[in-house]
């Protein structure tokens, strides 16, 4: 698999200062340059800038291996420790999930563990690992 560039992804958040502690303590991300409605965010080698926002509307779900997985979502692809490290983490942190962590696609193409849970504003991310990570782009 070749490297891949960093990639750049904005989202709305309601709650800015919420956010930037979300992404920050409970995440361990950095931050990159802010202002009163915006903040970039170092999010796993990639730019994601949280925009400040009246209001979210609820995201539409569709089924995916036995679970409802939230449609618009966004997350990062970790090494197995680094994945399951975060996930104790945020077990001990008593973290409202989405989706616990679990492993999905079990024996299968793509096999993969995974987990789900909202950010301060509620938008959904996904945190996975690859058990090959060859797999990652397999049809």
């Amino acid at each position: 698999m070749s490297a891949i560039p960093p990639f750049h992804l904005a989202f709305p958040v309601t709650d800015l200062a919420a956010t930037k502690l979300f992404f920050t303590e409970t995440l361990g991300c950095t931050l990159g340059r802010t202002s009163e409605r915006w903040i970039d965010i170092d999010f796993f080698g990639h730019q994601i800038t949280a925009h400040l926002v009246d209001g979210l509307d609820e995201a539409a779900t569709n089924p995916v291996d036995g679970e409802q997985v939230p449609s618009s979502h966004f997350g990062a692809i970790l090494e197995m420790a680094e994945w399951k490290a975060l996930a104790e983490k945020l077990v001990a942190l008593d973290t409202q999930f989405l989706i616990k962590p679990q492993i999905r696609f079990e024996g299968e193409v793509g096999e993969q563990a995974t987990m789900f849970f909202k950010d301060p504003s509620g938008n959904a991310l996904e945190f996975k690992a690859f058990a090959d990570k060859s797999q990652i782009f397999a049809t």
